[in-house]
């Protein structure tokens, strides 16, 4: 068990729980979660009275839905095999790739409501940490809509990881071997008996469970011979073991010998004791910092033994450690692009978001979800931050915190999805949009005293003391832009002020 943290539980360290476990919130937010005291507050992140079952999801991520699309696809393709008989062949294949385009841009745009969904959970979901459990196996377990295709596939995928969030890792990895969105994104379902494609088994091994080093080649080979056999349901998603194509025959993998199929090997490779070492660094690294010492590993490794692959005890004795409270721990971790925007609308109890706009921003910031950039997910840490993506990060803020207005500029979408004309749209998607309401974040009698009103939002937007200056140098813009009142316009460049300063992009 790592040494806990002591009983001196501090309001920065309440929001230091709140970002970490969650996604961040206002004032009012972290002094609720402060007046429980650090264990219960820890324990409200683990048990959430919030069910998966209460959260209503778009109508064709559903099984039945599913199969009808994919019977509605195949009669549309049929049709055109029917109505093209006396047409050339090259007419013939312009009518076949029209419509592909048709249902493919009904699939793009599935896929877009999908990310909207997801950053809506994040963003009014009262179970936080489930939903950044889901980010982080969605990053662990990674799959792209661009290879897959099909977005009720990653869909039922999210749910999968939403309700595996806070479980059992091992039952997970059980239920990933045989997710359709998996099996297309590893090209499982082209491995057969003499022909095994390796990619789903060097994966498990390497980025889902040991890590490089923990293998051999000869065990991946003996793996993929296992990996053999299953195949998809294109009608609704479903998994299957086909037994003819599955390679029955004797294999080696880490040292144990058997018939393995699928299932075979994973219980194989979950009695190695780096299992629980490589989850418990990536925890570590992504809840609280990089390169973990190896005392940190070693306890949480052991809880997760313990526990039979369990995640809920981790967390909690992640969460209730003295170094998790750390001052190497604590503001030290660069906002990932999706929690940089989250708990900037959490910050500023902004309810919702332009749709298009915030699709924009994922796609400006280089963290679109449901498309990671790979297999082994996102870069994390520093290569989130550069000059451009800082500078848009500055000027995002601007857009919110200005609510759209003409004040900030609204800047480019690189998003490349077809139909969006980049800054146009933003502008568009914005034009109507209110933004933060500042008369009740920061109430016209706290705007008298400039000191006051500046640690008002340094404590709604920092939520702990600023090092050097930096106060004095708020006091001070603020002084220059004071008039004979403090309008909701100032305030609003004030906050973008703050929000624009490298000590914002740090939780």
């Amino acid at each position: 068990m790592l040494p806990q943290a002591d009983n001196n539980w501090t309001i920065e360290d309440a929001a230091h729980l709140l970002n970490r476990a969650g996604f961040g919130g206002n004032p009012h937010d972290v002094a609720n979660l402060h007046a429980m005291g650090r264990m219960n507050a820890v324990d409200s992140f683990l048990q959430s009275t919030e069910t998966i079952a209460s959260i209503k999801t778009p109508a064709w991520t559903s099984s039945e839905s599913m199969a009808e699309d994919a019977k509605k696809r195949f009669e549309a393709i049929r049709a055109i095999r029917m109505d093209t008989n006396d047409m050339s062949d090259e007419e013939r294949e312009n009518k076949r790739r029209m419509a592909l385009q048709q249902l493919g841009q009904e699939e793009r745009s599935r896929g877009l409501e999908a990310q909207g969904w997801w950053l809506e959970r994040m963003l009014l979901s009262r179970a936080p940490l489930r939903e950044k459990m889901t980010l982080f196996w969605h990053d662990h377990f990674a799959n792209s809509l661009q290879k897959v295709k099909q977005p009720a596939l990653l869909f039922q995928q999210n749910q999968l990881f939403r309700s595996h969030a806070l479980g059992n890792f091992k039952d997970m990895t059980h239920a990933v071997s045989r997710d359709g969105a998996m099996m297309l994104f590893l090209d499982m379902q082209t491995s057969v008996k003499g022909k095994p494609n390796e990619n789903f088994a060097r994966e498990v091994m390497e980025l889902f469970t040991l890590g490089q080093g923990h293998y051999s080649e000869e065990d991946i080979r003996q793996a993929a011979r296992a990996f053999t056999g299953y195949t998809i349901n294109r009608f609704n998603g479903n998994v299957t073991h086909n037994k003819r194509q599955w390679d029955e025959g004797e294999k080696i993998i880490l040292g144990q010998k058997g018939n393995f199929d699928g299932n075979g090997v994973i219980e194989v490779i979950f009695q190695q004791d780096q299992v629980s070492r490589y989850m418990a660094g990536k925890l570590w690294e992504f809840f609280a910092f990089e390169n973990p010492g190896p005392a940190v590993v070693d306890s949480l490794a052991n809880t997760l033994r313990q526990a039979k692959f369990e995640v809920g005890p981790v967390l909690r004795e992640l969460f209730l450690s003295k170094e998790f409270y750390s001052e190497s721990c604590m503001a030290n971790q660069i906002k990932c692009p999706v929690v940089f925007l989250v708990q900037m609308l959490k910050q500023l109890e902004i309810p919702s978001l332009p749709k298009a706009y915030a699709l924009s921003v994922q796609n400006q910031l280089g963290q679109i979800l449901f498309a990671p950039p790979n297999v082994a997910g996102w870069d994390w840490g520093k290569a989130w931050i550069n000059t451009n993506t800082l500078l848009t990060r500055y000027q995002i803020s601007g857009v919110i915190s200005h609510g759209g207005s003409s004040a900030a500029p609204v800047g480019k979408d690189t998003s490349g999805f077809k139909g969006m004309a980049a800054a146009g749209m933003n502008r568009l998607a914005m034009m109507n949009w209110s933004g933060p309401d500042y008369d009740k974040l920061v109430p016209r009698d706290c705007r008298q005293n400039l000191e006051k009103m500046v640690d008002s939002l340094i404590n709604r937007l920092f939520q702990r003391k600023l090092s050097g200056n930096v106060r004095e140098r708020f006091i001070a813009y603020a002084r220059e832009k004071q008039g004979a009142v403090f309008t909701n316009q100032e305030v609003g460049e004030l906050v973008h002020l703050m929000m624009s300063t490298p000590h914002y992009q740090l939780c």
